[in-house]
């Protein structure tokens, strides 16, 4: 099995390419789809870069598998789908509570909150099979209730918002359903329960210190260096730490265009009888 990693520094997001060589399976985590929320434009450089390497390796694509709605970026999976009709798009099924969150959010009078708009939703250890690619679920809630990790061949996990670099921490807890309680439970009971030489794989790397991008750890250097949740740290300790800094956290810059995409499953909003596409923006006092 092999990884290979693309860097989105606008959004500070990872994105895996995860492909056998010898049988040329392939799936693809976490796509970015580039957005500048100034212009309301969107490239496709990120995806380009991944679907470029699909191609030239010869790689047969199964599946895109999301961690979970993201509020940080718009996921590039319809558009990569368009190239690959076949491939199959999936997500953690508790999706459906984020989509009944956000859909109220949004006042989507007609739109449909039972995850139909995914290809696949997958329970909590459900086992997908990609050619010679195994990619077992694993419920990890705590960032959003819909988070899931995909532990691939019993050699790698891949973490999407819950773990971060051993340097630097969880992801945080402070959205719509998100629980630090939760996260706990995921870290401490269920991704540190699986093997140390476990390879971790994360969704993002904020560069602490104006180190370089790091994106590969173990579950032994979690367990014993993660800052913010390692071994010696106890549930109610995390939990005050983790809600105290998440206070001090501003939203993503576009959480709100990411949202009204991502519950969608990467579909962009239907052009009006303009031919244009609306995002939609709730203003607050």
């Amino acid at each position: 099995m092999n990884v290979k990693a693309y860097f989105d520094k606008d959004t500070s997001t990872l994105t895996y390419v995860v492909y056998d060589q010898t049988t040329k399976d392939a799936v693809l985590i976490d796509p970015v789809l580039d957005y500048d929320p100034a212009s309301s434009k969107y490239t496709t450089k990120s995806i380009d870069k991944a679907t470029d390497f699909i191609k030239s390796n010869s790689l047969k694509l199964h599946y895109i598998l999301e961690t979970h709605a993201h509020a940080d970026h718009l996921s590039g999976a319809q558009l990569i789908k368009q190239d690959y009709p076949t491939v199959k798009i999936a997500i953690g099924a508790k999706i459906k509570d984020v989509q009944k969150t956000f859909k109220h959010v949004f006042n989507f009078k007609d739109f449909n909150e039972n995850g139909i708009q995914f290809d696949i939703l997958l329970e909590d250890n459900s086992t997908l099979a990609a050619g010679s690619l195994s990619i077992k679920t694993l419920y990890t809630p705590g960032h959003t209730p819909a988070c899931v990790s995909y532990y691939i061949n019993e050699d790698s996990v891949f973490t999407g918002d819950v773990l971060f670099m051993h340097d630097y921490g969880t992801g945080r807890c402070d959205f719509p359903g998100g629980s630090s309680e939760q996260m706990y439970d995921s870290v401490k009971n269920r991704l540190y329960t699986i093997p140390d030489q476990t390879k971790v794989y994360v969704g993002h790397d904020y560069l602490p210190g104006g180190r370089a991008v790091q994106y590969e750890s173990t579950i032994a250097q979690q367990k014993q260096l993660n800052p913010q949740l390692n071994d010696t740290i106890t549930k109610e300790e995390f939990v005050k730490n983790r809600d105290d800094r998440d206070k001090t956290l501003k939203a993503p810059k576009l959480l709100l265009q990411s949202l009204q995409v991502n519950i969608d499953a990467g579909n962009l909003p239907t052009p009006e009888s303009n031919g244009a596409r609306y995002l939609k923006i709730p203003i607050r006092k």
